[in-house]
């Protein structure tokens, strides 16, 4: 399927879409230097929220989805180097509204957790701003 959203997103900090599929996506988030945020190779958490959260609007697919809300958890720290691989799924739909469910995952091992309350506009959310 046809990538529809955010299609000038830097993959190289947000994650590579892998594959988008009816109301699933999975994206790869390759980690690195710039995401680094000690002396550690401690990963930035805010990276992994960015790599799912884009993974939530390919699995929506829809060229004016927006984030509404979120929840999320870290389930376990990320170094410089992890390869994270998150799969996003539909849960729900009511009309322009949706819920997706994101799981990452590293070495088979679930390090990052989020529920997305998405909405599909009409026209783009700066349109006339």
């Amino acid at each position: 399927m046809e990538q529809l959203t955010h299609l000038k997103i830097d993959t190289s900090l947000c994650g590579k879409l892998v594959s988008c599929s009816t109301k699933e996506a999975k994206v790869a988030l390759q980690t690195d230097s710039r995401m680094v945020a000690d002396a550690e190779g401690l990963i930035h958490g805010g990276f992994l929220f960015g790599a799912a959260d884009f993974a939530a609007m390919c699995a929506v697919n829809a060229p004016n989805v927006v984030l509404t809300g979120s929840t999320s958890r870290f389930i376990a720290p990320s170094r410089e180097g992890d390869l994270i691989e998150f799969t996003a799924k539909v849960t729900e739909e009511d009309g322009p509204k949706g819920v997706v469910e994101v799981v990452g995952v590293c070495l088979e091992r679930e390090v990052f957790t989020a529920t997305f309350k998405t909405y599909v506009t009409n026209e783009h959310v700066l349109k006339g701003r």
